[in-house]
């Protein structure tokens, strides 16, 4: 990789970084506060496993910089910081919230485990990945924080919670598209495509 495209790469990994130490900090904190608010604690590892992984993945042989793709990417990715993480309006028992909070965070798991190295943030060909939660739709992980994302609001709903939560699925649809214009280069995504039509809801989308 040459040096003038190293240093974006850096600068966006450390950025993520300091983003993340700053969320886990500020969460733990409120979590101190009241104890039996596990959700806060499946908040943090959903998202510290999101992001902490974009840190470590491999460098992509091309990653879309436009200006539009990394507005997108960066709300779409830490849109989490924006929610009011103090007490809300709570639909269910904690422990059920964090049930569905745990349901998402496996599908994630299991598509990142899938992906290993080739998860990231900006729109990348990371390589094509055909295994897997991927043999039935074509972006998982993005149902994976969805649940996430609705375990979270069952215990801590607000207008600004929900608010964030349904312009973040609209974001992620448009990443979704933005990612697959520049997967379409790719052959071997082409024919995957045509094999696998469903991007998040099989019959659906």
């Amino acid at each position: 990789m040459l040096r003038s495209q190293r240093l974006p790469e850096i600068i966006l990994r450390v950025f993520t970084a300091a983003v993340l130490f700053l969320f886990v900090f500020g969460t733990v904190q409120q979590y101190l506060k009241d104890m039996s608010r596990i959700t806060l604690l499946f908040f943090i590892f959903a998202n510290t496993l999101t992001v902490g992984l974009a840190i470590f993945s491999r460098i992509p042989s091309e990653r879309d910089w436009r200006p539009f793709s990394l507005a997108v990417t960066l709300f779409g990715t830490f849109y989490f910081t924006a929610f009011n993480i103090k007490p809300g309006i709570q639909l269910v028992p904690e422990a059920c919230a964090a049930a569905v909070q745990i349901v998402g965070v496996l599908i994630q798991i299991y598509a990142k485990l899938s992906l290993r190295r080739s998860f990231g943030l900006l729109p990348a060909n990371r390589g094509v990945v055909v295994f897997g939660p991927y043999r039935f739709i074509r972006h998982p992980m993005y149902v994976g924080y969805c649940v996430t994302d609705i375990g979270f609001l069952l215990a801590n709903l607000g207008l600004r919670n929900l608010f964030l939560v349904l312009l973040q699925w609209g974001v992620q649809v448009v990443r979704i598209m933005r990612e697959e214009r520049l997967l379409s280069k790719d052959d071997t995504y082409r024919q995957y495509a045509r094999r696998v039509r469903y991007r998040l809801i099989p019959g659906l989308f």
